[in-house]
């Protein structure tokens, strides 16, 4: 544990789930490995920007572990982690809602629809009253007394939220006003209320803080139409990634390791997607749907491409083919019931915390496929790319802004399209090789934690 000090200027980062506990269990980690490991996911990235900017980032993480604010250093980078104990009225709640209770944040509010079924309007009454549940448990879950005297504390000049279509940003933003420090946030995926009960006061704290980093010009558009938001009160501004980390790698020495650590033979076409488990959100069933279409047609494109290309020595012999999936979740056992009836799928069911490890994973591939159906800005695609990978991704928020080159972008949910695009790729090699140039090119040119620490510096410090 850890002394406060506070010598340059220091920006609070919180994350939006109710508990730093409910992320924890989602990837399958301890809160000691969170310290002594992690280097996953857009927090740390933004750790990095802000340190190469001069900035000192502090994670303040609302927790059921800890009965009073203690600190702890997160190693990887040095950041203080402050855990603050959930507000006792929390307590209460989630004792109440245990049973079947999932993290907030871990699956959307199911739309109002009619079904064929005479208890619809019942079914969707009891969704609306748990969404307003889950939104009321997220409010009392930040202890603002508490909060607000460890922010004074650590000398904090402004907060920076990861989301703000969640409960946590409007308590912020209401602490910051009585605290008198701006408040911010990124967007990370979190395009809707949690419930109803969040809308009216979502109208205000959108318009009391102190700025939105957006990147993705689709969420840019959602925020000036359904808030009325001034575009000039969001920066456009990339989740940051350590190129450098992913450029250090010898990619032929890395690739030789990753397929040696899996067993894969040197001729066997690899498709690699790597994340969390959370089967909907990431559009994991579109993927082995269209996996199945691939498996099934991929050997007949290639002997036609071969038979087109005679003289195109790389198409010479018939090439196996696999599907690697990296990455644990909520979902995992509803993902190796689907598999059991797929072929050609090698499943990693662990959150790789090394990175170099995870480097030689994804090296081990010929090409990277992101299906989902929800993002933010996100980092995964980022990092394929980094590694030389073409990508396949649908078209999910964000993902345009990102593959501006590198890559194939088809509709979210069209599992034809997505197999289609696979299928031609996987069969042309110099199309391959002539999209993982430019992907690479890319992610060098757009990601850096220092270029990103630059402009964050501006938009953080510039207000305070």
């Amino acid at each position: 544990m850890l002394s406060s000090h506070s010598n340059p200027p220091t920006v609070a980062l919180l994350h939006c789930y109710d508990l730093i506990e409910d992320f924890l269990d989602s990837i399958g980690i301890s809160f000691e490995t969170y310290c002594t490991e992690f280097m996953g996911s857009w927090i740390f990235g933004y750790v990095d920007a802000l340190q190469r900017s001069g900035i000192r980032p502090i994670l303040m993480c609302i927790s059921q572990l800890v009965a009073q604010p203690t600190r702890y250093q997160h190693q990887p980078t040095g950041a203080v982690i402050c855990l603050i104990p959930a507000a006792r009225i929390y307590g209460v709640y989630r004792l109440a809602q245990r049973q079947g209770r999932k993290a907030y944040g871990g699956s959307e509010a199911l739309p109002f629809r009619k079904v064929d079924d005479s208890n619809y309007l019942r079914r969707n009454i009891l969704t609306f009253l748990k969404d307003i549940a889950k939104s009321i448990g997220s409010y009392i879950s930040t202890p603002l007394a508490v909060m607000a005297e460890e922010l004074q504390k650590e000398n904090c000049i402004a907060i920076l939220c990861q989301e703000y279509e969640y409960a946590r940003f409007d308590a912020m933003v209401l602490l910051g006003k009585w605290l008198r420090i701006p408040v911010f946030a990124t967007f990370q995926g979190g395009d809707r209320p949690g419930s109803a009960l969040e809308l009216p006061l979502r109208h205000l704290t959108l318009r009391a803080c102190a700025g939105l980093i957006v990147a993705s010009q689709q969420e840019q558009k959602r925020l000036q139409q359904q808030y009325g938001l001034a575009a000039e009160r969001i920066a456009p501004i990339f989740n940051p990634v350590d190129i450098q980390l992913w450029q250090s790698m010898d990619r032929s020495v890395a690739r030789q390791q990753g397929r040696s650590r899996l067993n894969i033979p040197a001729e066997t076409m690899v498709v690699v997607w790597h994340g969390r488990i959370e089967i909907e959100r990431k559009g994991l069933d579109v993927l082995l749907a269209a996996w199945t279409r691939v498996w099934q047609k991929y050997h007949i494109l290639v002997n036609d491409f071969k038979h087109h290309n005679q003289n195109d020595q790389s198409n010479a012999q018939d090439i196996n083919l696999q599907l690697l999936l990296i990455g644990t979740g909520s979902d995992a056992e509803e993902l190796a019931e689907q598999l059991q009836s797929i072929s050609g799928v090698i499943w990693l069911n662990e959150f790789v915390r090394d990175r170099s490890l995870l480097q030689c994973y994804l090296a081990a591939a010929d090409l990277y496929v992101f299906p989902s159906r929800q993002e933010g800005f996100p980092v995964a695609p980022i990092e394929a790319m980094a590694c030389g990978l073409p990508v396949v991704a649908a078209n999910a928020t964000g993902v345009s802004d990102i593959l501006e080159a590198g890559g194939v972008i088809v509709p979210c949910g069209d599992a034809a399209a997505l197999a289609d695009a696979l299928l031609s790729l996987l069969a042309n090699p110099p199309e391959r090789q002539r999209l993982a140039g430019l992907a690479q090119q890319r992610a060098e040119g757009s990601f850096s934690p220092t270029q990103v620490g630059q402009q964050l510096c501006q938009v953080l410090i510039g207000s305070s």
